[in-house]
C-alpha cells in the first residue's frame, strides 16, 4: 500500500485555495440546479406531453446514433490502432477535430454537405431524399459529435493490449474474423464499453449541431437539450419541465461516469 505521504506529495498548500474555488465553480451551478427543482411536481413535469416527446426522441435518436458509431467506429479504431505511427497520428487528429470544433460549426458544415445547394444534397434531392431538418439529421448530428468518444476510447484500449495474443492465435491457425471476435475485441472490451457509454451520453446531450442542421421542430427534431433551451426562451415546454429534464440529463451524466469507472478496474480509486 502506498503511504499517505507519498500520495500527497509536496504540493504547496496555498494551491488548495484556487483548487477549492475551481471545485466550487464546477459544483455550485449543479447544486443550484438541484435546488431549483420542484420536487412536488417533478413527475408531472417530466411526463408532460412535450417533455415526453423530447425525452423519447432523445433516447431513440441517441440509441440509433450510438449504433451507427459502433458500426463505423470499431473499424476506424482498429485501423488507427494497427497503423504505423505517422498514419495513426494523422487519423487520430482527424477523429479528434469534432471534439475541439464548436458544435455550431459542425452543424453548419453538415448543412453545407447535405443541403440542397450542395452536390450531395442536390443528388439526394433528385432521389426524393431530404435530410436537413428531419429526424435523420438529428441522428447524423449526434453521430458526428459522439463518434470520436468511441473511436479514441477503443483505440487506446486496442493499443494497450498489443498484438501478441493475435499473433499467437494466428500461429495456431485462427482466421482473421475468429481473431477479431474471440481475441481482439474481448481484450479491448473495457475500452469498447466505456466508448459506447460515453458516445450515448454525448449523443443525447448534443445541442449546437442539432439546432443548426436539424432544427427545433417538436416531435421531429426537438431533443431534450433543445426543449430545455426553448423553454427558457418562453416557448415549448414549461420551465418546470425544462428544469426536470436538466436534472435528468445531470443524473445521466453521473451514471455515465460511474459506468465508465466501473469498466476500468485498473484505474486508481
Amino acid at each position: 500500500m502506498t503511504p499517505r505521504g507519498d500520495r500527497v506529495g509536496f504540493v504547496p498548500r496555498i494551491l488548495a485555495l484556487p483548487a477549492i474555488v475551481g471545485l466550487a465553480l464546477l459544483g455550485l451551478p449543479l447544486v443550484a440546479l438541484v435546488l431549483r427543482v420542484e420536487w412536488s411536481t417533478i413527475w408531472s413535469d417530466i411526463t408532460s406531453p412535450e417533455a415526453v416527446s423530447a425525452l423519447w426522441l432523445s433516447l431513440a435518436t441517441g440509441i440509433i446514433a450510438t449504433g451507427v458509431c459502433v458500426v463505423l467506429g470499431v473499424p476506424l479504431a482498429l485501423l488507427i490502432a494497427r497503423s504505423g505511427a505517422r498514419p495513426a497520428a494523422v487519423l487520430r487528429a482527424l477523429v479528434t477535430v469534432p471534439l475541439v470544433l464548436p458544435p455550431m460549426v459542425g452543424g453548419v458544415a453538415m448543412l453545407f454537405l447535405f443541403g440542397r445547394t450542395s452536390w450531395l444534397g442536390g443528388m439526394l434531392a433528385e432521389w426524393g431524399i431530404r435530410i436537413p431538418f428531419t429526424t435523420t439529421a438529428v441522428v447524423l448530428a449526434q453521430t458526428f459529435v459522439a463518434l470520436p468518444f468511441l473511436v479514441l476510447a477503443l483505440e487506446g484500449s486496442l493499443r494497450s493490449t498489443g498484438v501478441g495474443y493475435e499473433q499467437a492465435a494466428a500461429a495456431l491457425g485462427a482466421g482473421r474474423w475468429t481473431i477479431l471476435g474471440r481475441v481482439t475485441l474481448p481484450l479491448a472490451a473495457p475500452g469498447l464499453i466505456a466508448g459506447i457509454v460515453l458516445c450515448f451520453a454525448r449523443a443525447i446531450g448534443e445541442f449546437g449541431a442539432t439546432a443548426l442542421f436539424a432544427g427545433n421542430a417538436p416531435g421531429v427534431t426537438q431533443t431534450m437539450p433543445l426543449a430545455i433551451y426553448t423553454a427558457f426562451n418562453g416557448a415549448g415546454v414549461s420551465q418546470g419541465s425544462a428544469v426536470a429534464l436538466s436534472l435528468l440529463l445531470l443524473v445521466t451524466a453521473i451514471a455515465v461516469l460511474l459506468l465508465v469507472r466501473a469498466w476500468r478496474p485498473e484505474a486508481q480509486r
